[in-house]
């Protein structure tokens, strides 16, 4: 097919976005809008473009003092009754459109659009950030070419509602078991009952007061829940065996070795068994590019409550931040969608913040 992404369409940040929400792009099907995006990027003189998988990388060499990255990714959850895009007063509907298609169209419309930003800037269009952690784009990424991540400086463009959102919470997923003896229920005394031991984890929940944390003067509030119970054998059978699986949520002045530990001395005494886990990522205010990025905003930042990319590069030292102009309490739903002022006051400011400097 032939490209839609077209010179006119570059130039406009709003049907930008609407025609990258109707190129389809579920996590693990984004060939099509990776082909559409190289394309672009290689036509792009003043761009040194390389790919990686349905990962897109493009970069300005124009010896400036700093770099920094504009990274999003081109996935979006299935499609749910929500493609193509259909616009409604101020407000771009479809998948995609909030998570994170109109930050992607900020990157790419100033990718193609502005040849001499005041830092040098690498531009990351990745894969798979919407499944597991082994398909995603920027973990794939630093394995396979680490280069491509040199910066001072990140910005990811989660959604926001047009405000900074600073660092990340970790995160934490464990299966908390109860053993017992099983036994017929007409006979349930010679049992010890597995479900029934599982009380006393759900009493510690209830009881547990979590931390609120403030780190330059970001507050992240964490959090411990049951997000499952899973136990039964039959009928007319005194259980053995039950799982209760929690999610802990944790300010990034936790390491995850702290987390874990915190998780043990909640549910000490019971056979606990972790299954996922990833750190989080401090505000990263400090950076020069940081700083200036604020100033370009206009606004002070808040905490990120929940886990982004920006830990990613956090590990790598990296100081980065989240900024979009999508709602992310819309993210995923049926009836997600962008408001176009958002989307012009997000490229206004992306614009603002990268000509200051020149």
């Amino acid at each position: 097919m032939a490209n839609p992404l077209t010179p006119d369409v570059l130039v406009d940040p709003v049907v930008l976005t609407r025609t990258l929400v109707d190129i389809e792009s579920v996590s693990r099907d984004e060939k099509v809008i990776a082909d559409c995006v190289e394309d672009v990027l290689r036509q792009s003189p003043h761009l040194h473009t390389e790919r990686y998988g349905n990962t897109v990388m493009a970069r300005t060499g124009l010896g400036r003092g700093q770099r920094v990255i504009l990274a999003g990714h081109l996935d979006t959850v299935p499609i749910n009754g929500n493609f193509p895009s259909t616009v409604v007063d101020d407000l771009i509907y479809g998948c995609g459109t909030s998570d994170m298609k109109s930050g992607v169209a900020l990157a790419l419309h100033l990718a193609a659009t502005l040849p001499e930003p005041g830092y040098d800037v690498t531009y990351l269009f990745y894969e798979a950030e919407e499944i597991e952690s082994q398909f995603n784009g920027l973990h794939l990424v630093a394995q396979e070419h680490p280069e491509w991540l040199r910066a001072d400086f990140a910005v990811l463009l989660e959604p926001t509602y047009g405000v900074v959102e600073a660092g990340c919470q970790g995160t934490l997923a464990a299966r908390i078991r109860t053993h017992g003896r099983r036994a017929h229920t007409a006979r349930a005394w010679r049992g010890v009952n597995a479900i029934h031991a599982a009380g006393e984890v759900l009493r510690r929940l209830a009881d547990y007061r979590p931390r609120t944390v403030t780190i330059d003067g970001c507050t992240y509030r964490e959090g411990l829940n049951a997000v499952r119970i899973v136990g039964g054998v039959a009928g007319n059978v005194v259980p053995d065996e039950c799982e209760v699986e929690v999610n802990l949520r944790f300010a990034p002045d936790r390491t995850e070795k702290q987390a874990l530990d915190h998780v043990h001395e909640v549910f000490a005494d019971f056979d606990i068994e972790v299954t996922d886990s990833a750190p989080g990522a401090l505000p990263g205010l400090g950076a020069a590019p940081a700083r200036e990025f604020l100033t370009a905003v206009g606004a002070e930042p808040a905490a990120k409550l929940g886990w982004t990319d920006v830990s990613r590069f956090a590990a790598l030292g990296i100081p980065a931040l989240n900024y979009g102009p999508g709602d992310p309490a819309l993210a995923h739903a049926p009836d997600e969608h962008v408001e176009i002022g958002k989307i012009r006051d997000g490229a206004a400011t992306l614009h603002r913040w990268l000509t200051a400097y020149e």
